[in-house]
């Protein structure tokens, strides 16, 4: 069973697609709680995957130090390519699991207002939360690729075809900027395979692991030019996924013409991906460019900038959903500057950062989402007195807000002190610059919540009812882990603390 756990997480959803497109298409009811059932059932196996967990299960020393012996598999895929169906985890790849599962099911409910081609919807939708499942997972870099690519076409249909006015801008600008990505990982994956073979290894030569344990182009006297080329590929690969500026252009339009659901999928899951490659990849095969001292410092002024300029542009937005955007492009600034300063305390912030960001988000988007559907507009100016009409809402975007803000005692607050913490010893300029954003977001979310919530009823706002059933279930969840996660933090490190220890061993 724990051999297989890894398959059936990322493949049930695959089946659950298939069960979909056998159904009548006017049965919207079945094809909805169909979707809940299936990812429901794959929440529910990351949960056991994280509770069986073993971080200790492979001797250090090895090349899979760190990752869980009695869920690797390995069968071969493509032979004459030693190309596997190799799949494991760490605690970085269980935690981001485990968040993939939570928001990829609530996030179904957060979809039952779609009535437009529903069976389409789902369908793609299941589909996509496949191909989410398996980046995390592959630990071969072709299959890490080919999981990498199915998540661009469903994510481009669900935008494309169920967004707003200007889907079609909006997908297309997706598109071309995460092609544009996977073109150079492509690029940097087939001089990783020419190298390996060059030297007797084409066996090992998709071996993530493998490939990070032998560094095939590590040569004595520090970082090479073509070192630098493959690790700035990497780089600016995953960077538009996080997204790092200036490549975060498709990130605000994507989310005010996504439908809710996909923002909440888009913000919670698939920006992390980003920082996950940055950590499972970027930094693991190439550590003398990443711990070169003008890589370190660019990239945290990078994260800095990230951090400031999101929050500047958040505090001047109109449109409720594209500062919620804007927000994101200054939260993973927090989860850049922490692996660039490449200080033990600074990763695990950044990685529990992207968890808290995972949470916050979605929250977010779904407090959205709510207004939207009744008002049908997310102008923010038109807004006011929602508190008074919609108590139970407000009570539920109190936490959603302040846990963004990274309130202590929220999950928002973990990741950015640590953060803090490790920057503060690299260096107590940037670290001082950047708590500017962190005043910057105080300004934005509060100066936010009293033109929405506060002040008195507005009469066109009379019709407006509070958060039915469904909208509870997505969001009543996202606030407890936001509680739970700030008080003790501990349930997530503890789960990733030694996959940090490990990726630290690579610069020492």
């Amino acid at each position: 069973m724990d051999q297989m756990l890894l398959s059936l997480i990322t493949f049930l959803p695959l089946v659950g697609m298939v069960i979909v497109l056998a159904l009548p298409g006017e049965r919207h009811g079945l094809i909805r709680w169909t979707a809940v059932g299936f990812t429901g059932v794959v929440f529910a196996l990351t949960l056991y995957l994280w509770h069986i967990f073993d971080p200790g299960s492979i001797q250090a020393g090895t090349a899979y130090s760190g990752y869980d012996a009695r869920t690797l598999i390995e069968i071969p895929w493509i032979k004459p390519y030693h190309i596997y169906y190799r799949f494991g985890v760490d605690g970085l790849s269980v935690l981001l699991i485990v968040m993939t599962g939570l928001l990829s099911f609530l996030a179904t409910f957060v979809a039952f207002p779609i009535e437009k081609q529903v069976k389409g919807f789902f369908a793609l939708y299941l589909l996509l939360v496949t191909g989410m499942f398996g980046v995390f997972m592959a630990l071969d870099f072709f299959l890490f690729y080919v999981f990498w690519e199915v998540m661009l076409l469903p994510m481009y249909f669900l935008i494309g075809i169920w967004g707003g006015p200007r889907k079609e801008y909006a997908a297309i600008k997706f598109f071309i900027y995460t092609l544009l990505g996977s073109v150079l990982i492509l690029l940097v994956m087939l001089a990783y395979y020419f190298k390996m073979k060059s030297i007797g290894l084409e066996a090992l030569a998709f071996n993530i692991p493998e490939l990070i344990a032998r560094r095939p182009f590590s040569v004595p006297g520090g970082p090479t030019l073509f070192q630098h080329l493959l690790f700035w590929g990497l780089f600016i690969g995953f960077a538009i996924k996080v997204p790092i500026f200036p490549f975060h252009t498709w990130l605000p339009d994507a989310h005010v013409e996504a439908p809710t659901a996909i923002s909440v999928i888009l913000a919670g899951v698939l920006l992390k991906m980003g920082g996950y490659g940055i950590l499972r990849l970027n930094y693991p095969l190439l550590p003398e460019v990443g711990a070169h001292e003008a890589v370190m410092f660019f990239l945290a002024v990078l994260g800095v900038v990230n951090i400031i300029y999101g929050a500047f542009c958040a505090l001047g937005q109109k449109d409720f959903k594209r500062l919620v955007a804007y927000s994101s492009v200054s939260h993973m600034g927090f989860v850049l500057l922490g692996i660039a300063v490449l200080k033990e305390a600074a990763v695990n912030g950044a990685i529990f950062q992207m968890f808290a960001h995972g949470i916050t988000s979605a929250m977010m988007f779904t407090l959205v989402g709510v207004l939207y559907e009744r008002a049908h507009h997310r102008d923010i100016e038109r807004f006011g007195g929602i508190a008074l009409q919609m108590p139970v809402y407000f009570a539920l975007a109190v936490v959603g807000f302040f846990a963004s803000l990274g309130l202590p005692s929220m999950v928002g607050f973990i990741g950015e002190v640590m953060v803090f913490l490790g920057a503060f010893t690299y260096s107590p300029w940037i670290a001082g610059i950047a708590t500017i954003g962190m005043l910057l977001t105080a300004g934005y979310i509060l100066w936010t919540m009293q033109r929405v919530y506060l002040g008195p009823k507005r009469e066109e706002h009379a019709g407006f009812a509070d958060v039915n059933r469904w909208e509870a279930i997505s969001l009543v969840p996202l606030a407890a882990v936001a509680i739970l996660l700030g008080v003790l933090p501990s349930i997530a490190i503890n789960i990733y603390h030694t996959s940090t220890a490990v990726f630290m061993t690579l610069f020492r």
